[in-house]
Order: C-alpha cells, then sequence, then structure tokens
C-alpha cells in the first residue's frame, strides 16, 4: 500500500501526556547544565556512567537497529515485499540516534567539547570508532529519510510571512535533492548496513578494556559479536513492535502477514545469539555462577530465559507466528531482553573496584530518560501525522 500521512486529530490525551514528560525533561536538563551533573544525578567519580549511557545511548543503539536490518533485507537482498515497513522502520532509528547523540549532550561532563573526536583523532580509542560511526550513520540516516520529505513537500512548499520568498529555493533543493538521491541511494543503503555493523559491535568492545570492573556472567572475549548479533536479532521484533503499536494507537490495518513473514527470519537469528550466549557460558564455565543467588545472577537469569528462551520458543509455532498478538508479545519478550542485557551490561554486572557504593539512578535522571523517550514517540506522532511514512491502510473497526 502506498505510504501516507495519517488524516488523524494530533493533540490527544496520550500526547498532553508526553508533552507533561517533555516539560519535565526540559526542566531537569536546564538544572543539569545550570547545576552541574552532580545536581541531578547520582553519578560520580568513581561511578561515571549510569542510565543515561546504560539506557539512552546503548539501549537506544541497539533498538534502533530495525532501521538497517530493515533496509538490508528489502533493498540489498531485493525483498521488496518488505517496503511498508521500512519507513517506519527508518524513522525510528533516525529517531533513536538522534536521542543518542541528546542523551550523550547531557551525560558527558563537558558537552562542549563533544566536536573534538571530529578533529583530534585518536585511532586506538573503540570510542573513537563508535563516535565516528554513529554521527557519520546518522547523518546518512536524514540522508535516506529526506526522499518521504520530498514526497510530501515537492511542488507544495508554501513558507509562512516573511519566508514565503523563499518558496523557489526550497523547491530547487527537494526537487534536485530528490532527484540526485534517487541514482545514489544505494550507496547510503550500504554505507548505512555497515556502519551500523561497525558501531553495534564496537559497543561490545568498549567493555572489553574493563575485565575487573564487569561481572563475569557478561564479561567474554565474545562480547562485541554478542553485541552484534543481539542487535540484529532484534532488528526485525523492534520493527513488528513499533508498528502494532502504532497501528493499534492509530486504529489501523496491522500488516500481519508481512509482519509475520519478517518475524519469521528472527528464528534462526534469535537462535544462532542463544547457542552463542549459553556456549560461551559452557565453554568459560561462568555457568557456576548461577548459583549464588545475586541479584547478577537473577538479572541474568531473566534476560537470559524471558528475553531469549521464551520469545524463541514461542516462534517456533507456526500458530503464534500467524497471530497478531503473538508475534506482538514474543516481539516485546525479545526488545525487552536486549533492553535488560545492555542494563545489564552497563550498569547491573559494571562496577568499579574503587566505587563508593552500590549505584541507583536519581529521579532526575529518570525525568531526563522518561522526557527523551516522551519526546522521541511525540515527534514520531508528528512525522507520521504530517509525512507519507505508514501505508495508507484502511481503518480497522473500532
Amino acid at each position: 500500500m502506498t505510504p501516507a500521512p495519517l488524516n488523524k486529530k494530533f493533540w490527544t490525551p496520550g500526547v498532553w501526556v508526553m508533552l507533561c514528560f517533555m516539560i519535565a525533561g526540559a526542566i531537569t536538563v536546564i538544572a543539569r547544565f545550570t547545576g552541574g551533573i552532580g545536581y541531578v544525578s547520582n553519578l560520580t567519580n568513581a561511578r561515571p556512567w549510569g542510565l543515561w549511557v546504560g539506557v539512552d545511548v546503548a539501549t537506544g543503539v541497539a533498538l534502533a537497529a530495525g532501521g538497517f536490518t530493515t533496509a538490508a533485507l528489502a533493498h540489498i537482498f531485493g525483498r521488496h515485499a518488505y517496503e511498508s515497513v521500512t519507513r517506519p522502520a527508518l524513522l525510528t532509528a533516525a529517531l533513536g540516534y538522534t536521542f543518542v547523540v541528546l542523551g550523550l549532550l547531557v551525560d558527558i561532563g563537558r558537552s562542549w567539547a563533544i566536536w573534538k573526536p571530529m578533529v583530534y583523532w585518536n585511532t586506538n580509542s573503540v570510542l573513537f570508532e563508535v563516535a565516528m560511526c554513529v554521527m557519520v550513520y546518522l547523518n546518512v540516516l536524514y540522508i535516506e529519510f529526506f526522499p518521504i520529505v520530498a514526497e510530501q513537500f515537492k511542488g507544495r512548499v508554501n513558507l509562512p510571512g516573511p519566508l514565503a520568498g523563499l518558496n523557489g529555493l526550497a523547491e530547487v533543493i527537494l526537487s534536485v535533492g530528490d532527484a540526485i538521491l534517487s541514482k545514489i541511494m544505494w550507496i547510503f543503503i550500504i554505507l548505512g548496513v555497515v556502519l551500523s555493523c561497525m558501531h553495534q559491535s564496537s559497543l561490545g568492545s568498549l567493555m572489553l578494556v574493563a575485565p575487573t570492573k564487569l561481572h563475569p556472567l557478561w564479561y567474554t572475549p565474545m562480547l562485541p559479536l554478542m553485541f552484534l548479533l543481539s542487535a540484529i536479532a532484534v532488528g526485525y521484533p523492534m520493527v513488528v513492535f513499533e508498528t502494532t503499536l502504532a497501528t493499534s494507537s492509530f486504529k489501523l490495518d496491522g500488516e500481519v502477514k508481512i509482519l509475520s513473514c519478517l518475524i519469521r527470519n528472527t528464528v534462526f537469528l534469535l537462535g544462532l545469539y542463544m547457542v552463542l550466549k549459553v556456549g560461551d557460558m559452557a565453554v568459560r564455565g561462568t555457568w557456576t555462577y548461577l548459583l549464588d543467588g545475586t541479584y547478577q545472577t537473577n538479572a541474568f537469569l531473566v534476560e537470559l530465559v524471558c528475553g531469549v528462551i521464551l520469545p524463541w520458543l514461542l516462534l517456533l509455532s507456526p500458530k503464534i507466528r500467524q497471530s497478531r498478538a503473538g508475534i506482538f508479545f514474543a516481539a516485546a519478550l525479545i526488545v525487552g531482553g536486549v533492553v535488560l542485557n545492555r542494563i545489564n551490561v552497563f550498569i547491573t554486572g559494571f562496577s568499579s573496584p574503587i566505587s563508593d557504593g552500590s549505584y541507583f539512578p536519581s529521579v532526575g535522571e529518570f525525568l531526563v530518560t522518561f522526557g527523551l523517550v516522551a519526546t522521541l514517540m511525540f515527534i514520531y506522532r508528528l512525522a507520521v501525522t504530517f509525512l507519507p511514512v505508514l501505508p495508507g491502510a484502511k481503518e480497522v473497526n473500532s
């Protein structure tokens, strides 16, 4: 079906709730930059990262993987039947990476120096590669999204007031840009897939330099591959998750047939990740830690059982894969499992030997995270309302 803007009322009660979280988050961000990072967070010199890195950055990057996985499936492997889900996946990825950058701005102590990796290169640093890949990939996502904007406004530019004189220039930019990108878009699609694989794995490489700080259940030389495989495995479930939520919220036809075919690819990907994770634990002998009853052990078991094994078993059933509720539940478990994995690696299982006590996020840290998530959802709602992102499907009966 042809994508089209939604003919829906924008200001709903849910949007007003999102706006409240956005305002609360904005006030906390102002307090952070005026009073210092310690004013609104429980971070210390011994515990320099927490919720903002574990959720806003590491988790945000992983959950944005639907953009490059669907792009690879539809455009590189030629599975054009999935075109209808590539646009919402691309929008989710662009917003996800945008808010990864905003989360970093809040988390970095000297945020005004965030530009320095672009000038002062440290090619021996894993963080340098992550920073450069994320920066370039974010621009690639914006370029990939440009044709959607051009499709909506080309030939219909009508800037208000004193900006009306720029209508002609805007039309030229849209027309020329769209024409050029239509010929070279394949370059950016391939570039996006390559860059994503690089920095998804490099986030795992980052933790390899902390063998004394990361719990043995998660510390492994296979961590870069684990991060890459889990990101690829969660790509399609994330598309199913956000598409189902969007179509349910807007009372649209749920694309069940396409989503069922899409989630079928996850059986192999998630199974491969599960075998690697369990096999690595068996080879290294870290399964013995499963008996110690600590909160790290409990978190690992929940991550493995509820986030990997259970959804994989569910997706083995053709009946589950053909059910809208079934694939949504399985996808939600996989998404939750990857979220918990990143939280476990960067927060639960991470502890500095010189740490001055246990860490728990402050109210300010939660407000910033909730504010960023609410802003992401607000802009997603704005984009699908006024841009041709979601398929122009028939409404289902209320």
